[in-house]
């Protein structure tokens, strides 16, 4: 969904591959994201400065956000929180760059959400071991096992819908916003695009940055909850 046309086809003897924009812009994200990581992590210092100071603090609120959230025995997933978080805030505001979020793609956003789903259940898994894992779907009585099995697979849905819906809403509402600023200036023979100069700012400064920000916390925090409450099931 949101993507028609592919970027470019990657041809394997009679195999077409479409490569849609969507992995394009997410290539480019995590290029992107290793040079800033190699750049901020090199020549630390003891008593950081610079970048440094920068790098520790991003590191340690979302390291807080973990504990605060997960409580102690999670220590674990700081890394992979702190991973989920940065990157899908670098894919929702990529509008900032005149890209469509590749969130705005519902395979971006379920690809997402079922990495998620695997790690929550893997830590299922490995906490309560596989006999306990699946005994648990028939607590606290066994008619429930339908609704349990049922309740734990929609969670993948329920992420991928709630991103995917909203940066696909924010998507469509600026480029109507672009669209319908391009009728006026037409409409009043502007020859300088005053319009789509100034007005369309308000419009990427909510559904760009503070709308895809929301989407980002919501998802990471989701994600942290149903690691916790599937893991103490």
């Amino acid at each position: 969904m949101g993507e028609t046309k592919a970027a470019f086809e990657i041809i394997i003897g009679n195999i077409k591959i479409p490569i849609m924009p969507s992995v394009v812009i997410q290539w480019g994200i995590m290029v992107l994201l290793f040079a800033g990581a190699l750049y901020l992590s090199r020549n630390l210092k003891q008593i950081p400065k610079g970048k440094q100071v920068w790098a520790e603090l991003i590191i340690e609120k979302l390291y807080n956000m973990v504990d605060e959230n997960m409580g102690k025995g999670y220590e674990d997933f700081k890394p992979y929180i702190g991973t989920v978080f940065i990157y899908l805030l670098a894919m929702n505001l990529a509008g900032f760059l005149g890209f469509s979020p590749p969130t705005s793609s519902y395979s971006v956003s379920v690809g997402m959400a079922l990495l998620t789903f695997i790690v929550i259940q893997g830590t299922a898994i490995k906490r309560n071991g596989i006999l306990h894992y699946f005994t648990a779907f028939g607590k606290p009585f066994a008619m429930l096992l339908p609704v349990n099995i049922m309740e734990r697979f929609t969670v993948p849905l329920s992420l991928s819908l709630r991103l995917f819906g909203n940066m696909m809403a924010g998507t469509v509402i600026v480029e109507l916003a672009y669209k319908g600023l391009e009728s006026v200036s037409e409409m009043l023979q502007l020859h300088v695009p005053i319009f789509m100069t100034f007005l369309p700012i308000p419009v990427h400064l909510y559904f760009d940055a503070f709308d895809g920000a929301i989407q980002t916390l919501i998802f990471t925090m989701l994600t942290m909850i149903f690691i916790k409450t599937t893991s103490e099931h």
